[in-house]
């Protein structure tokens, strides 16, 4: 059974898309969509990577606990970055929230992400 995951805690949804879907069948999988650092009033949170990581790993957090998963729980992420030179600083905010599930990870730098957002990350992880 699929069940759609929405959260007054995480931003909502700019486009027609769910936050994220669970799917009780294959081993209660959750399935986030691809979140950037906004905060409650639809605004990125700041121009600092450092920031911007630490706002999606919180809004990714919030959208796993909705359906009693968390961070803990993934099993891979992926990572798009708009400057690849700002690795270091993702990574040492992003080893904070993932350093206890250590999941599998896909970093890639893109050409260009919803809101001028420097960094979005999306989630699979278990129950």
């Amino acid at each position: 059974m699929k069940k759609l995951i929405y959260t007054d805690k995480a931003p909502k949804p700019i486009g027609p898309y769910s936050q994220g879907v669970h799917y009780t069948e294959f081993n209660g999988l959750f399935f986030t969509s691809g979140q950037i650092a906004l905060n409650s009033e639809g605004n990125i949170v700041s121009d600092d990577i450092r920031e911007q990581t630490k706002t999606v790993c919180e809004n990714l957090n919030h959208i796993l606990a909705e359906h009693g998963s968390s961070l803990d729980n993934a099993i891979k992420t992926t990572v798009y970055m708009k400057d690849i030179t700002e690795f270091p600083a993702m990574n040492e905010i992003y080893g904070r929230y993932f350093g206890v599930s250590l999941p599998a990870r896909s970093t890639v730098e893109v050409a260009r992400l919803p809101k001028d957002a420097k960094v979005m990350i999306d989630v699979i992880a278990h129950k």
